[in-house]
């Protein structure tokens, strides 16, 4: 059963005192920001405002956003921009590529917003892009934070024929909030999609967000859920509202808790768990591309 969506008027609660972000335009920040401009690329640090994009960008690290920057969904805890898409590019696999040998990465991420009006949900675009990274940058691994399709498995197979390094698709909550917070999502769809691409050979990695009303009794149940489906690597962090348009914050979990979580989530079997405040997806995610399998 869902939950409401609750009003746009209720108190937001403070952060608490260990968010603690340092905003600082290094070299590198400025080299990406002088990238993604000149190419004409997205980043989704930027489009979901992300809170580690200082960090990242410092580290020359930073997630591209393909397919455009304007979702065909509308997800409540989700900043980027919802509407009708423009047409998509073809030159933005190459384009990715170029910005990424620029930058000397050695591990990529790849994102795009939902494109529920493609045929293919937009699975060709991340396969050339995919093709594209590793013709320009063999040394490169890359990472491809994949939408549903709709649960379409030939776009997943699409994907899948380019050969990412490793496969990521977000859970981001928990059954019961799923379709306040989710509602064109499935959480059965998300879960036989990462079921399908383990059973294909993938290395597969999912992301949880806390904060927006679950109990951790349902947080422990959806880390069960994903280990049943063989996922690897596993991404905990705190839901943060982007505007008072969105899903507020129910309350924020302590340091200590993302430990406790993270500790469990190993006792499961994950290989590897990102676990913390400021935690999202691609978060350190070339030292997890790094970890042993």
């Amino acid at each position: 059963m869902s939950r409401p969506i609750p009003m746009v008027n209720e108190p937001r609660l403070r952060l608490p005192s260990w968010f603690k972000i340092e905003l600082r335009r290094g070299p590198d920040y400025q080299e990406i920001r002088r990238l993604t401009q000149t190419l004409g690329l997205h980043t989704i640090c930027e489009e979901a405002r992300c809170p580690n994009i200082w960090e990242c960008w410092n580290n020359r690290t930073a997630t591209f956003l393909i397919l455009g920057d304007i979702c065909t969904r509308r997800c409540h805890y989700c900043a980027v921009t919802t509407g009708r898409p423009l047409a998509v590019d073809e030159e933005e696999p190459r384009q990715v590529a170029e910005a990424v040998k620029a930058l000397g990465l050695r591990h990529a991420v790849i994102t795009s917003v939902n494109r529920d009006e493609l045929p293919d949900g937009g699975a060709r675009m991340f396969a050339e892009t995919i093709e594209a990274i590793h013709r320009a940058l063999p040394a490169c691994t890359v990472e491809v934070l994949i939408p549903d399709f709709l649960g379409e498995v030939a776009a997943l197979e699409t994907v899948l024929a380019a050969r990412p390094e490793i496969l990521n698709h977000n859970i981001e909550t928990v059954p019961s909030l799923f379709a306040s917070v989710r509602p064109q999502g499935r959480y059965e769809r998300s879960i036989r999609l990462l079921e399908r691409a383990l059973q294909r050979g993938a290395l597969t990695k999912s992301g949880l967000m806390v904060g927006l009303g679950e109990t951790l009794d349902e947080i422990r149940a959806v880390m069960s859920d994903l280990r049943e489906v063989g996922t690897s690597i596993l991404s905990i962090g705190q839901y943060l509202q982007p505007t008072r348009a969105h899903w507020p914050v129910r309350r924020f979990y302590t340091p200590e808790e993302f430990g406790l979580l993270k500790q469990e989530g190993l006792s499961l079997g994950f290989r590897h768990v990102e676990s913390g405040p400021l935690v999202r997806s691609s978060y350190h995610a070339e030292e997890q591309a790094a970890t042993p399998f």
